[in-house]
């Protein structure tokens, strides 16, 4: 009786040892995304192409301004031309301060303030409000911009001209527009504060 247990414990251990085999040569069977698939070769393949022309994309890189020696632009010597804004005019006035001298007392150098032509169309467009402006920027001492561009938005006009030529300070006291050149290298601007213009961004400029 004893030894037909154990035989039959011995068949069950057997049964059980053949069950697990079974079931571990089912989880041995490839998945569907198992590299050495076809399929998923030419998936590999096709992904390595993308990266190698997207590694072959050639970038656009600006053309730094051959007048910009490190931080410094050389193109800016006295006397200083001096591209004006309408907000500029317009903080001058309240201020009540004279244009060229408060301009030559920040600078200690002659001044050429330039008003473009989209300037002067904003002034005009702005009424009465803005006459005395107008009348600052009417003044024939002042040297005149023609713009060929459409439209009458000055900030527009002002920072493709000092994208294009690096010569001119940009006088304004409006911030979008002061954003804007600061991006851009070697371009000085001036603004009114305390009562007074200074300036910012310019090498061995005086002391205030």
């Amino acid at each position: 009786m004893q030894l037909y247990y154990r035989l039959e414990l011995s068949i069950n251990a057997m049964s059980r040892i053949k069950k697990t085999r079974k079931f571990a040569a089912v989880k041995r069977v490839i998945g569907q995304r198992d590299a050495r698939l076809k399929k998923n070769q030419n998936k590999g393949e096709e992904e390595s192409k993308r990266k190698s022309k997207s590694e072959d994309v050639v970038r656009e890189i600006p053309q730094v301004s051959s007048s910009l020696f490190f931080q410094y632009n050389t193109a800016l010597v006295p006397p200083y031309n001096i591209l004006i804004d309408t907000n500029f005019l317009s903080h001058t006035v309240q201020h009540k301060l004279e244009l060229l001298s408060t301009m030559m007392d920040c600078l200690y150098a002659k001044c050429i303030p330039i008003i473009t032509d989209c300037v002067m169309a904003e002034l005009e467009k702005l009424g009465t409000k803005y006459r005395i402006a107008l009348r600052i920027a009417r003044d024939e001492r002042w040297e005149r911009l023609k713009c060929s561009h459409k439209g009458v938005y000055a900030d527009d006009c002002l920072v493709d001209r000092v994208q294009k030529h690096k010569i001119y300070i940009v006088a304004t006291n409006d911030r979008d527009l002061k954003r804007r050149v600061r991006k851009i290298p070697g371009v000085p601007i001036m603004s009114v504060a305390r009562g007074k213009y200074v300036i910012e961004r310019l090498p061995d400029a005086p002391e205030k």
